[in-house]
C-alpha cells in the first residue's frame, strides 16, 4: 500500500484505527462501506505500520499512514483531509488526535463538536462500526468481513493451527492444556503447527515440549516467531482449523471463514466473538468471567474450558466442515 502523496487537490478521507490485528479485522464491514461509497476519495487508513500486511489485503484502501498509537499528533498537514472518520473509540484522544487535523467533515460518534450515532456499550464490535458507518449515510454490512488472500502460499497447507499467543496475561490459557491439544490432534493424523509473536515463542517452545514433539518436530512445526504476518494469513486461509484464544488469529479466522475454536476469557463473545452462522465455536463460561482485560492471571472464564472441551468442538467444526 504507498504512502501520501503530496497534495494533488484529491478529496482525502482518513480513517483512524491505531489498533491491533482483531481490531483492524472487526472494521472491515464500514472499511469496505466507506471504499464502496466514497469512491471520488483517496482513502487513507491510520493503523500501526506492522499491519502493513493486512490492511493491503482489505479492498480499495489507497494509502497506509502509520500511526503507532495517540501519544503524538498524526503528522498530516491540517485542513489537507476533506474528511476524517473515528474508527478508533469515542475518548477524548481519538477525537483530539483527529480535530487537530482540521478536516471539513467528522465522522464519529455524538459528543461535543461531533455528530452521530450514540455510542453504545457491551455491542458486538462489527456492529458497532458498520452501524456509523451506516449512520453516516454509507450502507454497512456488519457481516461483510472477508478480506483478500496474501499471495505468499501457505507454509503449512490443510493444518490445524494451535494459536498458544496472547497480548495480556488474562487469556493465556494454560501451556498442559494446549499441550494436550496439539497430542489429541496429532493422534488424529493431523499435521498441527504452533504460531504466535516472537515474543511468544518461548510459549510456543513449552507447549510443543509438553506434547512430546522433537527437535525435527520442533522446527517444522513451530511456526511460533518464524512467520511474518503475511504468512500468518495465509496459514490461516488455507488451514484445516484454527484453536485460538480471543486474538488476531481467530479474527483471521473468521475473515477467512476457516473453521476455528475460540476460547474466551475476560472479554465477552458478545461483543468480539466469531460469525455465528460460520463454522466457529465459542468456548467460555460467562458466569465465572472476572472481565479484566490487563489482569495478570488467565480470566476464570478461560480456565473453565478444558483441553477435553477444545478437542471435542475441534473434532465436531471439522466433521461438519467437510459434509
Amino acid at each position: 500500500m504507498r504512502r501520501l502523496p503530496d497534495a494533488d487537490g484529491a478529496p482525502e478521507l482518513l480513517a483512524l484505527r491505531a489498533l491491533k490485528l482483531g481490531d483492524l479485522l472487526v472494521a472491515v464491514p464500514a472499511l469496505n462501506a466507506v471504499v464502496r461509497e466514497r469512491p471520488e476519495h483517496r482513502i487513507v487508513l491510520a493503523v500501526p505500520g506492522w499491519l502493513e500486511p493486512i490492511a493491503d489485503l482489505v479492498p480499495g484502501l489507497d494509502v497506509l499512514w502509520p500511526t503507532p498509537g495517540l501519544d503524538h499528533p498524526l503528522g498530516i498537514a491540517p485542513g489537507r483531509l476533506d474528511t476524517v472518520m473515528n474508527l478508533h473509540g469515542n475518548g477524548p484522544e481519538s477525537r483530539r488526535a483527529l480535530e487537530q487535523l482540521d478536516a471539513r467533515v467528522r465522522l464519529g460518534h455524538e459528543s461535543p463538536g461531533w455528530t452521530g450515532p450514540t455510542w453504545e456499550d457491551g455491542v458486538l464490535e462489527r456492529h458497532r462500526w458498520a452501524r456509523l458507518a451506516t449512520e453516516h449515510g454509507m450502507p454497512a454490512d456488519e457481516g461483510d468481513i472477508s478480506i483478500d488472500r496474501p499471495r505468499v502460499p501457505s507454509p503449512a497447507p490443510g493444518a490445524v493451527v494451535v494459536h498458544v499467543g496472547a497480548f495480556y496475561a488474562s487469556r493465556h490459557w494454560p501451556v498442559d492444556r494446549f499441550a494436550r491439544v496439539v497430542r489429541s490432534f496429532r493422534d488424529d493424523g493431523h499435521r498441527v503447527v504452533l504460531t504466535g509473536s516472537t515474543a511468544e515463542r518461548a510459549r510456543a517452545l513449552d507447549v510443543a515440549a509438553s506434547a512430546g514433539l522433537t527437535d525435527v518436530e520442533v522446527a517444522e512445526h513451530v511456526l511460533a516467531g518464524a512467520i511474518d504476518l503475511a504468512q500468518m494469513a495465509s496459514l490461516v486461509a488455507d488451514a484445516a482449523l484454527v484453536v485460538s484464544v480471543d486474538t488476531g488469529a481467530a479474527h483471521l479466522a473468521s475473515a477467512y471463514s476457516t473453521p476455528s475454536v475460540v476460547l474466551f476469557g475476560p472479554a465477552p463473545p458478545e461483543e468480539w466473538g466469531p460469525p455465528a452462522t460460520g463454522p466457529h465455536v465459542v468456548l467460555t463460561d460467562a458466569a465465572s468471567r472476572v472481565g479484566d482485560t490487563f489482569g495478570s492471571e488467565p480470566d476464570p472464564a478461560l480456565l473453565a474450558v478444558s483441553a477435553a472441551d477444545v478437542v471435542s468442538a475441534g473434532r465436531d467444526v471439522l466433521r461438519r466442515a467437510v459434509r
